[in-house]
């Protein structure tokens, strides 16, 4: 989620009408290759690792391929990652925000911002 002057940018993609990918889910595969498990990526986040999972579960029910790959048990070689259609879908992500972001500098957004107060006035008192 970006914020470029006074407008905020959140692309949001469904399926169905779930939430299959946004800038939380964007930050959690960032966190999940970068720390490679869903729960230190959550923790991470300061999110529990049930919410963790919950939203990895959501991404991969949501997308024709798997995005977070888990190998459990104890010891080396367990944890999570992403897989390839996880990093693609993840640059993918980013790279539309960035096209977002970019356009929000355009014609339409300087003349909304030249029509937009500063602050909201003061709420209208209803004396009746």
């Amino acid at each position: 989620m970006s914020r470029i002057g006074r407008l905020k940018i959140k692309a949001q993609l469904y399926c169905g009408d779930e939430l299959a990918m946004g800038p939380g889910k964007a930050d959690l595969l960032e966190a999940i290759s970068r720390e490679g498990s869903i729960s230190a990526a959550g923790r991470a986040m300061g999110m529990s690792y049930r919410r963790s999972w919950l939203l990895v579960d959501s991404m991969n029910r949501c997308f024709v391929e798997r995005l977070v790959e888990t190998v459990a048990g104890g010891g080396a070689g367990r944890g999570a990652s992403l897989t390839p259609t996880g990093r693609a879908v993840l640059d993918a992500y980013r790279a539309l925000e960035a096209a977002l972001a970019e356009s929000a500098g355009s014609g339409a957004m300087a003349e909304l911002d030249a029509l937009l107060r500063a602050a909201p006035l003061p709420p209208v008192r209803d004396d009746s």
